[in-house]
């Protein structure tokens, strides 16, 4: 089978690292990839959201399976792109239509269906720039801590907690007024701040049947204790010590069962990856939000747990015949780090050569590439978030200590990681 994985960041890496393990996989393509995917497939220097560009790579190259790894190109429709040709009826595709992907695409969306279907979640209030009066005065008879969140894509950063009421009112000018994330501002939700533990639970469906796949906590603070600005990701753990058992039986029941439900009443065909960001609140989930892919970094601590073939688990996916398969973990425990450039969520070099890459990897550590490109036969810099570390171990401490021990390997200029992460669920080892 021909494969293309579109997108070009670590989750993108991680998929292209496990499927080029499967003997199902002949050729593996990335567009446009990093100089992680290079080594072991081809890089297609091709835009995701280059719909044309990207037909004419699966025509050229055969391809079989078309494996989408970012929001964007979902959001902006891929899936309806190729559906509604013809020719491409017996290509498999990883990911939901521009309907589905509006879990993701439109907050606003997103809490209605959460509501039309009885699933946990905050209470929350919508506005657009013509209602700011009516947002503001509706902000003043809420309490604080608040969340503000623009409706649209911001990267990840379109969320704002405020602690005061000075705070959530600059932030509600910023979002509706100021235009800080531009369309995704539209419109703003004013809603209720969750208290708890957050974490990542991730499914994959067929349109009918799921399998839940191994949940993970990640970091988003640039700063250790959870400070500073929010970032894509500074590191993930799987699994997650404090939601077993009972706790992803309540996640089951309260939110994959009634979502898959709902989408099928909703007539949304939907083959591909459900994120659902949860908070635990005393044993009890509440959904903060839905992504419509894998996350980043989560996916580099949750891939390399999983011991089946993932070539036969997207194929059974897309087949809609995830009912007969029967996936196989490591129970093993996944710390990931992700090194950064330096100034990165705000201003950063790019360029900046890394060494060490190499003495980092063994049999129980892999590097996988984010923000880098080849340039005259180096790798190097090419974006915020540059390299995640994952190691593999039979305790969190165990693999906590591994991953750092190789991230010493390895180093550019302006290098900067998180040092605390796993540190939060040390307390709960035996």
């Amino acid at each position: 089978m021909n494969i293309l994985v579109v997108g070009s960041g670590g989750r993108e890496h991680t998929f292209t690292w496990k499927l080029a393990q499967s003997k199902r996989c002949d050729k593996l393509y990335v567009a446009p990839g990093n100089a992680g995917t290079e080594s072991i497939a081809t890089n297609l220097p091709i835009s995701p959201t280059d719909f044309n560009a990207i037909a004419a790579a699966i025509d050229t190259f055969k391809i079989n399976m078309v494996v989408v790894g970012p929001e964007d190109p979902l959001v902006k429709g891929i899936v309806n792109y190729f559906r509604s040709k013809k020719e491409y009826d017996d290509l498999i595709i990883i990911g939901p239509d521009q309907t589905g992907a509006q879990l993701e695409g439109s907050k606003d969306f997103s809490k209605s269906f959460m509501n039309k279907y009885g699933i946990p979640t905050a209470k929350a209030k919508t506005f657009n720039a013509t209602q700011y009066q009516e947002a503001l005065n509706y902000l003043e008879t809420q309490t604080c801590p608040i969340v503000l969140k623009a409706d649209g894509l911001a990267a990840g950063k379109g969320v704002i907690i405020a602690s005061n009421m000075d705070e959530a009112k600059e932030a509600l000018k910023e979002i509706l007024i100021d235009k800080k994330f531009s369309d995704a501002g539209n419109k703003v939700l004013i809603e209720q701040f969750l208290k708890g533990i957050e974490l990542s639970v991730f499914v994959l469906s067929d349109g009918k049947n799921y399998i839940m796949l191994p949940e993970a906590k990640d970091y988003k603070r640039i700063g250790e204790n959870d400070t500073g600005l929010n970032t894509g990701g500074m590191g993930a753990v799987s699994p997650v010590p404090f939601a077993q058992g009972a706790f992803l039986k309540k996640v089951e029941d309260q939110v994959i069962k009634p979502t898959i439900d709902g989408l099928n009443d909703e007539g949304i065909d939907y083959k591909g990856f459900l994120f659902i960001g949860l908070m635990n609140d005393n044993g009890n989930p509440y959904v903060i939000e839905y992504n419509v892919r894998m996350g980043d970094p989560e996916t580099q601590a949750v891939i390399p747990r999983i011991e089946s073939d993932l070539v036969e688990l997207f194929e059974a996916a897309g087949r809609e015949k995830l009912n007969e398969f029967s996936i196989k973990l490591n129970p093993k425990t996944a710390v990931t780090v992700v090194s950064v450039a330096g100034g990165y969520p705000e201003s950063y070099e790019k360029g900046n050569e890394i060494s060490g890459i190499t003495n980092a990897e063994d049999d129980a550590t892999i590097v996988f590439h984010a923000g880098t490109k080849t340039q005259d036969g180096k790798v190097t810099t090419n974006g915020g978030r540059v390299l995640a570390v994952t190691s593999l171990a039979d305790s969190i401490m165990d693999a906590k200590t591994q991953t750092y021990s190789k991230i010493k390997k390895i180093s550019w200029k302006d290098m900067y990681f998180r040092r605390d992460i796993a540190d939060d669920l040390l307390k709960y080892s035996s």
